[in-house]
């Protein structure tokens, strides 16, 4: 899995989406990201289309919706996402919280059979604490691939990301540009002075030296290219623990229902 890819939560106009999918693959992104809830699949799936980039050279993920996770309704909406994005299987494949009709033993029982039949290449969580992930891993046969978090130098995940070494999976940032606010923080606005850079890639460089792979959204050419540069930027040490040492933490997304309703 690229440790860059383009996040399309709320690119929800479709021939905006489209567009930024296929320019953001030409200028050298091999990740992407949508999910059901997003509404995109079928925009996401005809910018792959029209890019001048092999299909299998493209990490492609999605996520099925809270609604959807009863067995035979992961099944049915699986095969949805897969016409609307024209691919015969996704790279990855995540439950998108464990919430809703969530069940461990019937939801991960319809990912193993995906996985056996190779419609999905890889199995993901996305919004699991730590005890949410150990469940799922007892329960799944296929292995664990990813658990995708919203993470950025204001909500660093400390724990999950100790969590995910030891278990050895993979971490995924949506919102590492923490919805914007890391353009407002002083230690990422000198440490992007000092490189000549944006605080974008400061924030993008910071979790990729942390071991994790990030999915900002961008939707102009601008940005998808300030993204991309993010892999050319090396931090130092020092600016490392500058980053690590930020003390505030802030949660940007509220998906509308609490922790209580989680499984």
């Amino acid at each position: 899995m690229p440790m860059l890819g383009l996040g399309t939560w709320q690119n929800d106009d479709h021939d905006q989406c489209a567009e930024s999918v296929r320019t953001a693959l030409e200028r050298g992104y091999r990740h992407v990201d949508t999910a059901q809830a997003y509404g995109n699949e079928a925009a996401v799936g005809e910018g792959l289309a029209a890019a001048d980039v092999d299909r299998e050279d493209v990490f492609l993920a999605t996520k099925v919706w809270n609604s959807n996770l009863a067995h035979d309704d992961v099944l049915e909406s699986t095969e949805a996402s897969l016409s609307k994005l024209g691919v015969d299987a996704v790279d990855l494949l995540y439950v998108h919280w464990p919430a809703g009709a969530y069940d461990p033993e019937g939801t991960l029982s319809a990912f193993d059979e995906l996985y056996e039949q190779g419609k999905i290449r890889n199995v993901g969580v996305s919004n699991f604490e730590p005890h949410h992930v150990e469940t799922a891993v007892e329960t799944l046969e296929a292995p664990l691939f990813a658990n995708q978090v919203e993470m950025h130098p204001f909500l660093q995940q400390a724990e999950l990301r100790d969590h995910a070494s030891e278990h050895d999976y993979e971490l995924v940032a949506y919102s590492p540009l923490a919805r914007g606010g890391v353009f407002d923080d002083d230690v990422l606005s000198a440490i992007a002075d000092d490189h000549g850079v944006s605080e974008a890639q400061v924030s993008l460089a910071w979790l990729r030296e942390s071991g994790v792979t990030a999915i900002p959204k961008a939707t102009g050419e601008a940005h998808i290219r300030d993204n991309l540069a993010s892999l050319d930027l090396e931090l130092s040490d020092d600016e490392v623990a500058r980053i690590d040492a930020i003390e505030h933490t802030e949660r940007r997304v509220d998906p509308g229902f609490g922790p209580d309703s989680w499984a």
